[in-house]
C-alpha cells in the first residue's frame, strides 16, 4: 500500500500534509470492513470451490483429493457435452430474437401517442412477475392436447400442431416463445437509450432528405449501439445461467426434456450436485461454465470497438 501511495505521489507531484495523512488513514480504516467482507464472501468461497472441484466430495461424505480427475472425466461425459451444446444453441437462437423484439417494442413505446404511459406499464408487468408462476402459465398454455395455443392453431386450420415441450424439435422454440413474453425489461432499457438520442440529429438528417429508414440506420442504430451492447452482454450471461423456467418444466431437474433437448448446463450442474450428490464433479462443471462464460464475454467485448459508437464518435 505504501509503495502504491508513493507511486501515486510521484505521478501527481503531491505531498500529503499531516491532516491529509490522518484523513487517508481514516479512509483506509473505514474500508477495512469492506475488505473483510470481500475476503469472506468472495475470496474464501472461490478458493474453496477450486479445492472442491479437485475432490470426490459428496453431499453426505467428505471427499478425498483426486487432482484433475473430475475435469478429465468431463470429456467422456455425453450429457456434459449435450448440456453445453443445448446452452450454446439457446444463446444463438434466443439472443437475436429477444434483442429484435425488445428493440421493436421500444420503438413503439417511444412514440408520443395517447395512453402510451399505461401501455408501457402493462408491457413491463411480465418482467417483474414470479418466474415460476409465468412458467407454469406457459406450460399450461402450450400443452399439446388441451393447451390454449394449440386450440387456437387448430381453429386456424393447423390440424396437427406441435406438442411443444413434449417434442424434441419444438421444446426450445417453446422456451423462446415463453421468454418473448418477458422482453418488456429489455424494451425499457432500449427506450431509455432512444430517449437519450438528441432530437436535433433527426432534424438534421431530415433536412438532408433522410427518411424514416435512413434515420434509423444512420442515426438511431449508431447512437443506440452502446445500449445494444449492454443488452447483448446481459442476454449472453442470462443465457448461460438460465435455470428457473427449465427447472419447473423438467419436473424439478429430473428430466431434460425429450431427447435431452432442454438439458441446459445449469440444470445438469444442479442434477449432478444436488440430486446425485456429486459436489466435486458439480464444482468442476461450475468452473468450466465460468471459463466458457468468460470467453464469450471476452469475445463480445472484442467486437465492441468495431460495432459500438458513442455520441462523440463518428461511425466508421
Amino acid at each position: 500500500m505504501t509503495t502504491l501511495r508513493g507511486a501515486w505521489r510521484s505521478l501527481t507531484g503531491a505531498s500529503l500534509g499531516r491532516q491529509q495523512r490522518q484523513e487517508e488513514r481514516a479512509a483506509y480504516l473505514f474500508l477495512v470492513p469492506w475488505f473483510v467482507g470481500l475476503a469472506l464472501m468472495l475470496v474464501v468461497p472461490i478458493t474453496y470451490a477450486i479445492y472442491i472441484s479437485m475432490t470426490n466430495e459428496s453431499l453426505f461424505e467428505v471427499g478425498e483429493f483426486v487432482g484433475l480427475d473430475n475435469y478429465s472425466r468431463l470429456f467422456d461425459d455425453r450429457l456434459f457435452l449435450r448440456s453445453l451444446e443445448v446452452t450454446l444453441r439457446w444463446i444463438v437462437l434466443s439472443t437475436p430474437v429477444f434483442m429484435i423484439a425488445s428493440l421493436a417494442i421500444s420503438l413503439l413505446l417511444n412514440q408520443r401517442l395517447r395512453g402510451m404511459n399505461a401501455f408501457r406499464t402493462i408491457l413491463y408487468i411480465p418482467a417483474v412477475l414470479s418466474g415460476v408462476a409465468v412458467t407454469v402459465l406457459w406450460f399450461v398454455l402450450l400443452s399439446g392436447e388441451s393447451g390454449a395455443v394449440n386450440q387456437v392453431l387448430r381453429s386456424l386450420g393447423w390440424s396437427d400442431p406441435p406438442f411443444w415441450f413434449d417434442d424434441a424439435d419444438w421444446a426450445m422454440p417453446a422456451v423462446v416463445l415463453m421468454g418473448l413474453w418477458g422482453v418488456g425489461g429489455g424494451a425499457v432499457i432500449f427506450l431509455a437509450g432512444l430517449q437519450n438520442i438528441p432530437p436535433h440529429l433527426y432534424e438534421a438528417a431530415g433536412i438532408d432528405g433522410a427518411g424514416p429508414i435512413a434515420k434509423f440506420r444512420h442515426v438511431t442504430l449508431p447512437l443506440l449501439s452502446p445500449t445494444l451492447f449492454f443488452v447483448l452482454i446481459n442476454l449472453v450471461v442470462d443465457g448461460l445461467l438460465i435455470f428457473g423456467p427449465i427447472f419447473v418444466i423438467s419436473g424439478g431437474g429430473y428430466k431434460g426434456g425429450p431427447d435431452d433437448s432442454l438439458l441446459f448446463y445449469m440444470l445438469y450442474l444442479y442434477r449432478k450436485g444436488f440430486l446425485e450428490g456429486q459436489l466435486g464433479y458439480a464444482a468442476a462443471l461450475a468452473w468450466i461454465l465460468t471459463i466458457v462464460g468468460t470467453l464469450l464475454v471476452w469475445l463480445t467485448f472484442r467486437l465492441e470497438k468495431r460495432f459500438v459508437f458513442y455520441e462523440t464518435e463518428a461511425p466508421a
